[in-house]
């Protein structure tokens, strides 16, 4: 059962799907690269974007209390124990491949970790990570704006769990109302 989400990118694609989680309810914290003068500015501006996008982001703004906000730098163990860590930075594979490596030592091994990206396959992704992480990891592709799309494409990997991909499967069409279909691992 997925309880507690974590989203690391908090630009339009992660605050978006941080909002979506938030709207249904459950607890969510929202990550970014930490800012020069306010070292959570980024997720903030995040949180922000969010509340005021058009059309809504939140279905009722006063769910945006379930976000919680942090930086990649001091607040990481804020995603301990989310069941569920949802990677939305920039689209480029080492930025991708370094959190992973942070988070595979830090999250518990029943945690799931997924990337939105759709541009970059998953055994690139994946270089470096553990049989166990990558038993736990597969690709959420959201669309934007993410509460709108009805659409969630899950993407397994070769190593994918089916009891991991089948909770988010589960949570994506009980939990967040998605069409949820299963894509191939091709690049965009």
């Amino acid at each position: 059962m997925i309880k507690k989400v974590g989203v690391v990118g908090a630009g339009t694609m992660g605050s978006g799907i941080a909002a979506l989680v938030a709207s249904a309810g459950i607890p969510v914290v929202l990550l970014d690269i930490p800012g020069k003068e306010d070292r959570n500015e980024y997720a903030k501006r995040g949180l922000e974007r969010a509340l005021k996008a058009r059309p809504a982001a939140f279905m009722d703004p006063e769910r945006a209390r379930y976000v919680e906000i942090g930086n990649t730098e001091d607040d990481l163990e804020k995603l301990r124990d989310c069941d569920w860590v949802v990677e939305a930075i920039v689209e480029k594979p080492e930025p991708k491949q370094a959190l992973y490596a942070r988070l595979e030592s830090l999250l518990k091994p029943t945690a799931i970790v997924s990337s939105n990206t759709s541009g970059i396959p998953m055994r690139v992704l994946l270089e470096g990570r553990s049989e166990g992480f990558r038993r736990r990891f597969l690709g959420t592709h959201f669309f934007n704006p993410p509460r709108y799309m009805k659409l969630l494409e899950l993407v397994p990997g070769a190593a994918t769990d089916p009891a991991a991909f089948a909770r988010v499967k589960s949570f994506g069409a009980d939990v967040l109302g998605k069409g949820v279909v299963v894509a191939k691992d091709t690049t965009n």
